[in-house]
């Protein structure tokens, strides 16, 4: 199959790309790596800062789009799949549609449905935009609805929801919204993670425990990492021979691995019931998870018995309570990494998600 990955999310893609070579189909993942954070790709598409940068990425898309022909598969990251506003979007979607044989769309972050769902149905009980009944009202929530809510982007969105041949979403949450609105052609399948060489597990009890969170300054109170940030330092002062802090922010893929790879425990999204890519990647390692791990997930995922993440939610304390629980139970720490990763190769590998892609795809793809 010859398959084209446009976009790029925390390396889902590249991700799901190199595990789509493996087993033998004939792929292109076209992106701007997703900013700072540098993921790798076959052809590269950064826009450079300021107008003439913007002109010179615009007639880069436009010389490359001939070229972006028959493929079996056009999978779109998410509506704003370049780096362009959504007015000129409109017509390039259409190009590609009539160049290749079968459009999808990525259900992996924010859009106008998981905005508007989370808005109007409240059908989670806490996301990204409701805590409970009430609606967040906080400046970064703000400014993502006057971005999505009757705009071209909220046009854009529905026009390629409504005409493509499917759409996969890669978190439990962002499923409920599109199983909403497209039940017939929306499916959920989990985000992949490279498990092929999974590294030896340490068996060690640490005596200071080495907390790690990673901050996306442009995106830190929308995910909630303001808070966790706030309880996590709180911990660390009270209890400095206990436990080590380390904050990166906005820092490439590459070291962030590496400050990664030297903790006990990742810190991540606060409003998730879910565990996103960058958690799923630490967990593969052996890397506690305090963050999204509602029981609705692990249900939706028939998973009854490996249940490493500590949960936390939207409320005062939550982060503090589970840093207090392992560094009072670190004997607890050892086998909560070894499922840990044993979760992520049971549900999220690479190669056994690329399948579940190819599937979905043939069997909700039209012929030319």
């Amino acid at each position: 199959m010859r398959i084209l990955l446009l976009g790029e999310y925390s390396n889902v893609h590249a991700t799901l790309g190199q595990a789509l070579k493996t087993l033998g189909h004939d792929v292109t993942v076209l992106s701007n790596g997703d900013f700072w954070k540098d993921y790798p790709r076959d052809i590269d598409l950064v826009r450079r800062p300021g107008k003439i940068g913007g002109l010179r990425y615009f007639w880069k898309v436009k010389r490359l789009l001939p070229h972006l022909r028959d493929y079996d598969v056009v999978q779109l990251i998410n509506p704003m799949f370049l780096e362009l506003k959504a007015n000129r979007l409109f017509s390039i979607y259409r190009t590609l549609r009539h160049q290749n044989a079968n459009m999808f769309l990525g259900g992996f972050g924010m859009d106008w449905y998981w905005l508007s769902t989370c808005r109007t149905e409240k059908h989670l009980r806490y996301s990204d935009f409701n805590i409970g009944d009430t609606l967040r009202t906080d400046a970064c929530a703000m400014e993502e609805v006057a971005d999505w809510c009757d705009t071209p982007k909220e046009r854009l969105n529905r026009m390629i929801a409504e005409d493509c041949d499917g759409i996969i979403c890669g978190l439990y949450e962002y499923w409920t919204c599109y199983d909403h609105h497209f039940k017939e052609k929306s499916t959920y399948i989990p985000f992949p993670i490279d498990c092929t060489d999974p590294p030896v597990v340490r068996q060690d009890i640490p005596t200071q425990l080495k907390v790690f969170i990673g901050i996306n300054k442009n995106r830190s109170a929308y995910k909630g990492t303001d808070i966790m940030l706030r309880e996590a330092q709180a911990i660390a002062a009270e209890h400095p021979e206990d436990m080590i802090l380390t904050v990166a922010e906005s820092v490439p893929f590459e070291q962030y691995q590496r400050l990664l790879d030297d903790s006990d425990v990742l810190l991540d999204q606060l409003y998730s019931y879910t565990p996103a890519m960058n958690a799923l990647m630490a967990m593969s390692k052996g890397i506690l998870c305090i963050g999204g791990g509602e029981p609705e997930h692990y249900e939706f995922l028939r998973e009854h018995h490996c249940r490493p993440i500590l949960n936390v939610k939207p409320e005062d304390g939550s982060v503090r309570s589970a840093l207090e629980y392992l560094i009072s139970h670190k004997e607890e720490i050892p086998r909560l990494r070894q499922e840990s990763q044993a979760y992520v190769i049971r549900h999220h590998d690479a190669c056994h998600v690329a399948e579940k892609y190819l599937r979905f795809w043939n069997e909700r793809g039209r012929n030319r």
